[in-house]
């Protein structure tokens, strides 16, 4: 068997890629999404794709799968029930909370406090410590906590986390904790925070840990009916779902630890554009993924992703490795509406979704969205996935036309001030990862992806000054090629609390070099060689006395902690602007172990004379700045290498469209990239 499959479900698209390792072929697929059970889209793919291969599900050997069951089960709140054992004296660990309130100045006037997601009457207290030398202090009271945990059974709890105050250094209490809860609560998932973040810092280790228990039950049954779905197809290969950090984890290990997920689904939308980078020459680059509900986007330095440590959903940050992915809520279904108070257009966060659609659907739709502008305004044809998908032009124009009554504009002003908002709600997304964390945009490309992507690329390339636009070949389903071309990864985490003036080398390396071995023998069980495995290192650095620190590489081979000092001062002042004199520190020490990736290679396309005029389809005419523009459509699939572009153009395929602005030029390279500068 040398078949894999890539599978990415969106809020409004299901995207699949079937890929052959032996001849390099693949096959692509992109069915509508069905929120209420995903697998019926997935199955529904995969039957098309097999028969598409004329192969049978038996022959692929792995199926690796991008999801938002996680993040979706937060932000629509349907979660389990909590539980939550505290040491004593630290029952209302999740109400203090931290200080920090997100929003502007004054914010903490408006600002409700969210209600936490283990709530203080399923909260009970542990008589018990364990010192921060991992002494013990108070042994576990194993009979009071037995007549506490009948109380909280009473609470009707459907899944229990279990943080003490110092488990990060010696989790002995907690495992017993969890063997007497085991007795008592006997059909019910137990999170213990030693396993999930074996950290300092006890309100982000119970909160990431109450966050896993959280969706523990909803991303397990997802999981698992998805893996009976596939079997009973004839599936029996190797079922792996994509981290938050862009790596691989087995089903098993995701159903125990779903809070590595809540970034999955955005994380296949990286790993495909790495590839499409490095493929077409480009190691700077923003992302810019839209879908149907949101745009995800992320920043790659020198052919490396961001990373951070804390991952947001929502209202809440939890203490989990997950690339740097900003996501807000303008996708092509982003419903465009004018408020009676302030008589100001609005586009998003609310979407029509998959189900009713946009209004062009032609599925009960009726509220005008950013697909419908661009219907209107001519960026989109009406026949999409390769003519079996045809969109309403004059059910766009119906919708649309609300929006002109309400600010009294023409019909077309409303589909430009629709889609011009939706652009500057996505630049604000991407200053976020760029701006904001000390990068100048003029120094990278911008590469679209996802199903609306390359619709409005070229603006934001030009609201962001940002050159090259790389548009890849089949850029709907780059998220499922992403997930088709990762691999897989552990880490383990433990805190050092140091200065570095008071670290010895050998010591700091003597640590990681065991935690590596834990690592690798742990991948070694997901079927990853030690011999094809990548071991990374980084240390959590801050100055004394900070809240918060910063992530530094390690290189134990030429492991010097002056040198680690520098390093963390040039990244200091990078990201803020300025350093301190103050002492420095080490907060926590990490290691990363990742298998090979697939080396897929890149497809190169026959190559042209630079005169599109093959793939012509017919010409067409789109609005732009007030200007009607004579435009041309042409078809993506019979473009060659070298042919170049000029706007104003529109190129379609199968899983997706571009827009080539008046005044830009778009050049086909040898792998089928569509690379747009200004003329």
């Amino acid at each position: 068997m040398s078949y894999r499959i890539g599978c990415d479900v969106g809020g409004t698209f299901t995207d699949l890629l079937l890929f052959d390792e032996r001849s390099g072929k693949s096959w692509r697929e992109k069915v509508p999404s069905t929120p209420p059970d995903p697998s019926v889209a997935i199955l529904s793919g995969l039957r098309t794709l097999c028969g598409q291969a004329g192969i049978e599900p038996s022959a692929i050997a792995n199926f690796f799968h991008g999801t938002t069951v996680a993040t979706n089960a937060i932000l629509e709140h349907k979660i389990a029930r909590v539980g939550l054992i505290a040491t004593a004296g630290y029952r209302q660990i999740m109400q203090v909370a931290r200080s920090f309130i997100p929003g502007g100045l004054a914010s903490w006037i408006v600002w409700p406090k969210p209600e936490p997601f283990a709530p203080l009457e399923c909260t009970i207290e542990a008589s018990e410590r364990i010192g921060a030398d991992g002494s013990i202090v108070i042994p576990l009271d194993e009979e009071k906590l037995r007549q506490e945990l009948q109380r909280l059974k009473r609470e009707n709890i459907e899944a229990l986390t279990i943080c003490f105050i110092n488990s990060y250094v010696d989790g002995r209490h907690e495992r017993r904790a969890g063997e007497i809860a085991a007795e008592v609560f006997r059909d019910i998932a137990i999170s213990l925070s030693h396993r999930i973040l074996p950290e300092m810092q006890e309100y982000e280790r119970a909160l990431t840990t109450i966050v896993n228990a959280a969706v523990r039950p909803v991303v397990s049954h997802y999981v698992g009916n998805l893996s009976r779905q596939l079997a009973s197809k004839g599936f029996k290969g190797s079922f792996n779902l994509l981290r938050s950090d862009g790596g691989l984890i087995s089903a098993a290990k995701a159903q125990a630890a779903p809070v590595n997920l809540l970034m999955s689904g955005p994380a296949g939308g990286v790993a495909g554009a790495l590839w499409i980078a490095r493929n077409a020459g480009y190691e700077n680059v923003l992302t810019l993924d839209v879908g149907g509900t949101s745009t995800d986007v992320a920043l790659i330095q020198r052919g490396v992703p961001r990373l951070t440590r804390d991952t947001s959903v929502g209202h809440l940050t939890v203490r989990v490795s997950s690339l740097d992915v900003k996501t807000v809520g303008a996708g092509g279904g982003s419903i465009a509406h004018v408020p009676s108070l302030t008589r100001a257009l609005r586009v998003g966060p609310e979407s029509a979704g998959a189900v009713p659609g946009p209004a062009c659907y032609q599925r009960g739709g009726t509220r005008p969205t950013v697909t419908d502008a661009n219907v209107v305004l001519g960026y989109l044809p009406t026949d999409l996935l390769g003519g079996t998908f045809h969109l309403d032009r004059e059910a766009a124009k119906t919708a649309v036309q609300t929006i002109a009554d309400s600010m009294g504009i023409s019909l077309l002003g409303a589909a430009q001030g629709i889609v011009s908002v939706v652009n500057e709600n996505m630049r604000a997304a991407l200053r976020s990862v760029s701006v904001q964390q000390g990068y100048d945009p003029r120094d990278f490309a911008v590469m679209s992806f996802g199903g609306a992507g390359s619709l409005h690329s070229n603006s934001i390339a030009k609201l962001m000054q940002s050159w090259p636009v790389i548009v890849p070949v089949s850029p709907g389903v780059l998220c499922a090629r992403g997930d088709a071309s990762t691999r897989m990864r552990q880490e383990a985490a433990r805190s050092f609390s140091k200065t570095l003036t008071d670290t010895a080398a050998t010591e700091v390396v003597a640590l990681l070099r065991q935690m590596a071995a834990d690592v690798a023998a742990e991948l070694a069980q997901e079927g990853v060689p030690v011999e094809e495995q990548n071991i990374l290192y980084e240390a959590s650095i801050r100055y004394k006395g900070q809240g918060s620190d910063l992530q530094i590489p390690l290189l134990l081979e030429h492991f010097d902690v002056a040198d680690i000092g520098r390093v963390f001062d040039a990244e200091h002042q990078r990201m803020f602007g300025f350093n301190l004199s103050a002492v420095r520190e080490f907060t926590n020490l990490r290691v990363v172990a990742t298998g090979n990736a697939l080396d897929i290679p890149p497809h190169d396309i026959p190559l042209g004379d630079g005169n599109p005029v093959a793939a012509k389809v017919r010409d067409h005419a789109i609005w732009v700045d007030g200007t009607t523009h004579n435009a041309v459509i042409y078809e993506r699939a019979k473009c060659r290498a070298g042919d170049r572009i000029r706007g104003a153009a529109v190129v379609t395929e199968m899983d997706s469209t571009t827009l080539i602005l008046p005044g830009h030029i778009g050049t086909v390279d040898r792998h089928g990239n569509i690379i747009i500068v200004p003329a």
